[in-house]
């Protein structure tokens, strides 16, 4: 490598002398003179090919197009070359014809000629006579940047640029600069032509549009520089010369530069929107402004924000002033529901008209809110829209939604927050302002509402006591002999007695007396129960749910009221007879009857505490949370329907309506309290069965004084072998079924026959000595099944979460008269108990 250099440089040197003879020889000064700068070339060029060959820089591959890459010549092979062209320069300047012909001028002294190297190679940093010049080039720029081919700068393909092969490396860096634009136009350009099914997709289209119109004016303003430059210097060749009028390509890529990161910023737009559509394309926007920290990528974002979101504020607009949803594309963050399947046609089939307008034709999607709004901004958006929507269309307002538009109704646009926030504002509150005053005045929502309370709660009570009185003989019946027509007679009768007759016709037409399904066995008071009809558009937050919840509290509050409401009347009957037939029987009776009183008053105090509990505790303290929520200022129709939807999941919480936390049925609160209740009924039947047996006792009784007080004054014995014999035969339950027959309840589980006896024994045979007994043995045990069911409740109220339920226990065993039993555990330790091998294998 040594030698070569020094080969090289020697070479060079005789280069030097020849042109120095030749120069001296001629005689002619203009060839001296050029002469001169041609062996300054040469000196430089030796200088900087020793660098470069020291540096290993001859050897490095270079870049030179898109296309292909030039061989890479090593350092000994550019210097010859480079010797070559400036020898043959020397002779073309001088005008020889051997140059002309592309031959070289022989040396004088054949010593100093140095020999051959083989085929000469193209230098990478000369320009040859057959590459096309830089005026070329400029004048071909203007419309290689428009993405159109030209003679020197084809388009081979839609994304390929072809460059010349043989041009100097500089240019070649240069022209890759330049290349990128043209090709990101020629992109750009194509996006904006086609088509896209989607107002914010279009609108991206033209705002790149108006970009590439305003690159086209620089175009333009470019081309008019190159074309004076050009003529300034009349087409040469010479590179200077360009340079000196101030137009190069280096120059025209620094004008371009701020233009070419527009183009680059856009195509990145361009390749991420081709996944998105509405809001998330106005969200990928929306980060290059904010989460970029590029001054350039953040003003050129807003700029394109401003034209790309005019459709959305149009969408926007027309939702919030209108209620309206205008969006064929699905683009807006409101959807509105599509058509559903069969099942779910069913279902909606089932549902009330209005609750379906509210909650089911209209969702909003929160993938499509543009990060340009915020979350609470966008549930605002929608509530004004739906409410808007509402009024027109299911309250028969929309008079009322198209003067409140023609008032209210702005222009929107991207950058104007306040203005957008302050109509959103307004807009909220007179929406929902008219949507209340509507639902009170025209509809009267809150009045249905308390009308439930009073009817179906059981809070007016005149009129409850009145149609359980009422109704009381034709519930006692089956089910099956139950009509319709009677039971609305009756609740007609209720009304017009007590003070319900004073409530508005509107809601008396809508309470009525109906039947549920049937089962065997059933009486009427299994059956019967209230409905309170309601329509659209009150059933939005009276929905079919709640008017289920209603119906399940009442038909609880009902089972109540009848256990109160018999025990009720055989409690005054049996303190009424205590102070007449009763107290006859009182020898004989007095033990029974006092642990009939002690349990029915336990079975009432357990009933009243109940009822209380349900009516006050319960219905009074969420009645007065339902109050406080929907009278506050700012309620919007969803509040409405969110706190109604509480207050009745209070109720049914707390009044033991819940659903088991085992899972197990029989577990549920509401189980529990149907079989207490069955059994203070059937109990109530029993003492119906001792009170009618204590009356056919007093009669027999009173019968057998009056003849003896006959016979003894017709002066015979008062009692002879043959009435002893006859009284023996005798029951007593043959004279309670002639007197107390009718007394009995065929609502109970346990009742007394008509024959007068008990179940499982025979009037026929029953004595005295076997009817007693048994109705001994009857109260005894539902007295002892009351209490452990009982007491198994009061467990379950103990270890309860809620306050109130707690507190509900310990109404009922105030005195700790029960034992609370934990159910549960006792369960566990039972099963243990059966299988120890089970257990101790499993432990």
């Amino acid at each position: 490598m040594v030698n070569d250099s020094g080969n090289r440089v020697d070479d060079a040197l005789k280069s030097l002398v020849e042109l120095y003879v030749s120069s001296d020889q001629d005689g002619d000064r203009e060839g001296a003179d050029d002469r001169r700068d041609d062996v300054h070339d040469i000196l430089k060029y030796i200088v900087e090919g020793e660098a470069r060959t020291a540096a290993g820089i001859g050897s490095q591959p270079r870049q030179a197009n898109s296309t292909s890459r030039l061989e890479a010549q090593n350092g000994n092979d550019d210097m010859r070359a480079f010797e070559d062209q400036i020898a043959q320069g020397h002779h073309a300047k001088k005008g020889n014809p051997e140059r002309a012909n592309g031959t070289v001028r022989p040396y004088k002294d054949k010593s100093m000629a140095p020999e051959p190297k083989g085929e000469l190679s193209p230098d990478p940093m000369t320009l040859r006579d057959s590459d096309p010049t830089e005026a070329a080039l400029l004048r071909d720029l203007p419309f290689t940047l428009q993405g159109l081919s030209t003679t020197n700068l084809p388009f081979t393909d839609t994304s390929i640029l072809k460059l010349p092969a043989t041009l100097p490396l500089p240019l070649i860096s240069l022209l890759h600069t330049l290349a990128e634009p043209s090709l990101l136009y020629r992109n750009l350009s194509n996006f904006v032509q086609s088509t896209d099914e989607g107002l914010v997709g279009q609108s991206l289209r033209a705002a790149i549009g108006n970009e590439l119109r305003s690159y086209l004016g620089l175009i333009a303003t470019l081309e008019g520089e190159i074309r004076r430059a050009l003529t300034s210097v009349g087409g040469t060749r010479s590179r200077g010369n360009i340079g000196k009028v101030g137009v190069t390509l280096k120059r025209c890529v620094i004008w371009t530069r701020e233009a070419t990161m527009g183009l680059r910023l856009m195509s990145l737009m361009v390749e991420q929107a081709s996944s998105r559509k509405g809001g998330q394309l106005i969200s990928m926007i929306h980060a290059f402004s904010t989460s970029h920290g590029d001054p350039f990528v953040g003003a050129f974002a807003e700029r394109m924000l401003t034209h790309v979101t005019r459709p959305f504020y149009d969408m926007l607009r027309q939702w919030i002033y209108d209620g309206e949803l205008s969006d064929p594309y699905h683009e807006f963050f409101v959807i509105e529901s599509c058509a559903q399947g069969n099942d779910d046609k069913e279902i909606e089939a089932r549902r009330a008209p209005a609750t379906s307008v509210w909650e089911d034709k209209y969702r909003l999607d929160a993938g499509m809110v543009p990060s340009i709004v915020t979350e609470a901004f966008a549930e605002k958006v929608f509530l004004i829209g739906k409410s808007l929507n509402f009024i027109r269309h299911s309250c028969g307002d929309s008079a009322w939604v198209e003067a409140y538009c023609k008032v209210a109704s702005k222009e929107l646009h991207y950058g104007d927050t306040a203005t957008l926030e302050t109509s959103i504002d307004k807009a909220y509150k007179a929406t929902m302002a008219r949507l209340i005053h509507l639902m009170d005045n025209k509809f009267h929502l809150f009045e249905h509402l308390r009308a439930l309370k009073k009817y179906l709660l059981l809070g007016q009570g005149d009129f409850i006591a009145l149609l359980m009185e009422s109704l009381s003989s034709n519930l006692d019946n089956p089910a099956g002999s139950q009509y319709r027509h009677t039971l609305t007679a009756q609740l007609e009768h209720a009304i017009r007695g007590s003070n319900a007759q004073f409530d508005s016709q509107d809601v008396l037409r809508r309470l009525d007396a109906r039947l549920v399904e049937l089962s065997h066995g059933d009486v009427g008071w299994d059956v019967f129960t209230l409905e309170y009809k309601v329509d659209a558009p009150v059933d939005v937050v009276i929905t079919p749910w709640a008017s289920k919840q209603y119906l399940v509290i009442f038909n609880l509050l009902w089972r109540v009221k009848r256990v109160e409401f018999a025990l009720g009347s055989t409690w005054r009957r049996c303190m009424t007879g205590a102070r007449g037939v009763l107290a006859t029987v009182d020898d004989k009776l007095s033990r029974d009857w006092k642990t009939a009183r002690c349990c029915m008053a336990e079975m009432i105090h357990f009933v009243n505490q109940l009822q209380y509990y349900i009516l006050f505790e319960v219905i009074e303290a969420s009645w007065d949370q339902l109050q406080a929520a929907i009278t506050k200022q700012d309620c919007t129709l969803d509040d409405l329907i969110q706190a109604h939807t509480k207050y009745l999941k209070a109720i049914t919480h707390k009044g033991l309506l819940g659903k088991p936390t085992t899972g197990n049925r029989e577990d549920s609160f509401t189980s529990q309290l149907h079989e207490i209740l069955k059994i203070t009924l059937a109990y109530k039947d029993i003492v119906d069965g001792l009170y009618s047996f204590s009356v056919a006792e007093f009669t027999r009784r009173q019968e057998l004084a009056a003849k003896i007080e006959i016979r003894t004054a017709q002066g015979q014995w008062g009692l002879t072998e043959k009435d002893e014999i006859d009284q023996a035969l005798t029951s007593p339950a043959a004279s309670r079924n002639r007197l107390g027959g009718n007394e009995s309840r065929t609502d109970s589980p346990f009742p007394i026959n008509p024959s007068g006896g008990i179940p499982g024994l025979n009037s026929a045979t029953t004595s005295e000595d076997q009817m007693l007994p048994a109705l001994r043995q009857r109260l005894g045990d539902l007295a002892k099944d009351f209490k452990i069911r009982l007491s198994v409740l009061l467990g379950d109220l103990a270890v309860q979460p809620d306050v109130d339920m707690k507190f509900l226990g310990v109404v009922m065993n105030f005195n700790d008269v029960y034992a609370p039993r934990k159910r549960r555990r006792e369960h566990h330790r039972e099963k243990e108990k059966k299988t120890p091998g089970v257990v101790a294998g499993g432990s």
